[in-house]
């Protein structure tokens, strides 16, 4: 069984950065794209970023400059995990994050959420 296990959310200030992690454990296949969604109050599921096994990354404008998605190479799984670094971070950044995972790269590349797997998300929180 699949399981995609996020970490590292709470509450910060603004201004602050916090680092997500996701690690995905399980599969027989290989993952090939893995991404960052969001879902905040009242809002609708985004996307936040994307990356592929080749490290083709793509981000939602929201993000850009501010955020950095890359694969986690202090894990032992570093081929399945990844972190999404998130500095100056805004009240309107706060939202349940999501990681989820998937084996074809065209979602990473058309930017859609059709991902094989997802976490249950973590609860980011930015206070003004």
């Amino acid at each position: 069984q699949v399981q995609v296990v996020e970490s590292g959310g709470g509450l910060v200030q603004a201004g602050g950065s916090l680092r997500l992690s996701c690690a995905v454990s399980g599969s027989r296949f290989s993952i090939n794209a893995m991404a960052w969604y969001r879902q905040g109050p009242g809002k609708e599921r985004e996307l936040v970023a994307a990356i592929t096994s080749g490290g083709r990354t793509n981000y939602a404008n929201s993000g850009k400059g501010r955020f950095t998605i890359a694969r986690d190479n202090a894990r032992d799984n570093a081929k399945n995990s990844v972190y999404l670094q998130m500095n100056s971070l805004k009240p309107e950044d706060t939202a349940v994050y999501y990681c989820a995972a998937g084996l074809s790269i065209s979602t990473v590349i058309a930017g859609t959420d059709s991902y094989d797997y997802w976490g249950q998300g973590t609860q980011v929180t930015v206070s003004s």
